[in-house]
């Protein structure tokens, strides 16, 4: 079999014009040409779709990541060619990989084996320079901040408690704690600061959550950048730096159109994270693919506790979105991991730790069918080496929950191989649902954490310091007690301890930091030991990255 790069670089691609117009009904006269394979869609072309019917909008999520791998993007792709390939006309919305996983630990980010989003060099890697436009306006407004403080300070900002930072496209540790502006008085009032990933920048957050120029412009001018020494915000706004960023962003806000192997559109669009951000694509590339198709197939980060919880409880909140049906993607091996066998052991056949582990997937599911109000499918993605025995034990058990499993071959077979996934779904998308938030507007930040936590994550209590705990007050105190909360923790486990498998209950959340986002509208809790600046692994998948006569080789 070859590798991902090599059937990506093996593709036979049509030119995104033609996508674009057979696919999508979409002349070529608005669409803002990368080269040939990738294009941007105009806005102005978007505002003539507003009258338009929404098509179905189906969720992938997975059960806890594991090293074994899951395969929740290559299915988002395999269902989104299946649902074309049986007859539907059907579009894809992924988040843009960010560079720091890319030469981190991850590798590439755009599915795999026949059920790949392509350009796929281009994709994991520059893409349409939206990246480079979140990283530009976010130190644009960062140096704006240094800059009035050094020219006099008339808003009176407190150099204590600036809580801008900088970011970076890139894991970098060395950067998380630093020290700016030394070197003397030219240089500005020397102070703490660091540095983010751009995919943890609450300028990524509201580019995913603007639904317009003019509503990019009003979320970035109230970012909070600090406080004074009474404690009264300090926004971009009041520095003047929300016109010059909404100008940095301008081009990058209309969503990019690319295809899948098989010649369908695929919207990739933003790329906030997960685990210490919210974890999906743009909305506007989400209501513009639903404009487009009858149906539209996204993806919500890692596991149903962070990705899915976070899409419906603030894209979904936040924009009026609401999922017909939703896809559990998992795998024998990583339900082994869970079962407590060593990644190195999970390709052997193991009933009793299959047993153990599938408490993980059940959680999941429960979450998804009756905490969430979603209908469900679990999509198995089918090895070699999986078992007769493990697949009857698998579909014994998903049986008793009433949810129905397909063994799916997407990878290898490309989008017949998940037909029988996309005709579950197909039927899902027909029943009647409502999906649930966790909790209400009004509830305070304290009691929304508590619902997330005790709800989604099975925890016993919510626990923080004396220190935030003032700090959640008094965001509840100044008026942002109604924005929903975002969840910065590990991916790992249902705890906030990446070492906890399974499905562990009755554990302790510790809030360690909490972040405003009034830009975003959402209130960040840090919990456990997340990084919003992770660092590369001993051996990172840079090391194998290359270029070989002109072609790119070992991007995964």
């Amino acid at each position: 079999m070859p590798s991902d790069i090599e059937i990506a670089q093996a593709a036979k691609l049509q030119r995104i014009a033609a996508v674009a117009r057979e696919k999508l009904g979409i002349a070529e006269e608005h669409l803002e040409p990368y080269g040939h394979y990738k294009a941007k869609i105009s806005l102005k072309y978007l505002d003539s779709l507003k009258g338009k019917k929404d098509g179905k909008l189906i969720l992938v999520t997975a059960m806890t990541p594991t090293p074994a791998g899951e395969g929740k993007t290559t299915t988002t792709v395999g269902l989104g060619d299946a649902l074309n390939h049986i007859g539907k006309k059907a579009a894809i919305c992924l988040r843009e990989p960010s560079l720091g996983p890319v030469f981190g630990m991850k590798g590439g980010a755009a599915g795999g084996g026949y059920a790949q989003v392509v350009p796929m060099e281009d994709i994991n890697l520059h893409f349409t320079g939206d990246f480079g436009a979140i990283q530009l306006a976010n130190n644009l407004l960062a140096a704006l901040l240094d800059n009035h403080i050094h020219h006099g300070n008339e808003l009176g900002i407190d150099v204590r408690r600036i809580q801008w930072k900088r970011v970076l496209d890139m894991n970098d540790r060395a950067l998380r704690d630093i020290v700016v502006s030394l070197g003397g008085p030219g240089n500005g009032y020397p102070r703490q600061d660091g540095f983010d990933i751009v995919v943890a920048s609450e300028v990524m957050a509201i580019f995913c959550l603007a639904t317009s120029l003019e509503d990019l412009r009003k979320r970035l001018g109230n970012i909070v950048v600090g406080y004074t020494r009474d404690q009264k915000p300090v926004t971009a706004k009041d520095l003047q730096a929300h016109g010059a960023m909404t100008v940095l962003l301008k081009d990058a806000l209309a969503p990019n159109l690319v295809q899948t192997l098989e010649n369908n559109p695929a919207f990739i669009h933003g790329g906030p994270f997960a685990n210490i951000a919210h974890g999906c694509n743009s909305v506007i590339a989400t209501q513009t693919a639903l404009k487009l198709a009858d149906y539209v197939v996204t993806e919500a980060g890692f596991g149903a506790d962070l990705g899915a919880e976070k899409f419906l409880d603030i894209k979904c909140r936040k924009s009026g979105l609401r999922p017909s049906a939703a896809v559990i993607v998992a795998t024998i091996r990583a339900l082994k991991y869970h079962g407590g066998v060593d990644v190195k052991e999970v390709n052997k056949e193991n009933l009793a730790a299959l047993e153990k582990g599938l408490i993980n997937l059940e959680r999941h599911v429960d979450n998804v069918q009756n905490v969430y109000g979603i209908p469900c499918v679990v999509s198995i993605n089918r090895f070699t080496f999986d078992t007769p025995a493990e697949n009857d034990l698998l579909q014994s058990r998903m049986k008793k929950l009433g949810v129905p499993v397909v063994l799916a071959t997407h990878w290898g077979d490309g989008g017949k191989g998940a037909a029988d996934l996309a005709r579950v779904v197909v039927g899902l998308c027909e029943t009647r649902s409502q999906p649930k938030f966790l909790y209400a507007d009004n509830d305070s930040l304290w009691e929304k954490i508590g619902a997330v936590a005790k709800l989604v994550y099975r925890a016993a209590e919510v626990t923080a310091d004396t220190k935030v705990r003032a700090q959640i007050k008094k965001l509840q105190d100044d008026g942002y007690g109604h924005y929903p909360i975002c969840v910065a923790k590990t991916q790992y486990s249902f705890s906030t301890d990446a070492q906890k498998r399974g499905a562990p209950d009755h554990h302790v959340i510790n809030v360690r930091e909490v972040r405003l986002a009034a830009g975003a509208e959402f209130v960040v809790m840090i919990c456990g030991d997340i990084m919003t600046m992770p660092g590369l692994p001993k051996v990172p998948s840079a090391s194998k990255i290359d270029l070989v006569d002109g072609k790119v080789v070992g991007l995964f």
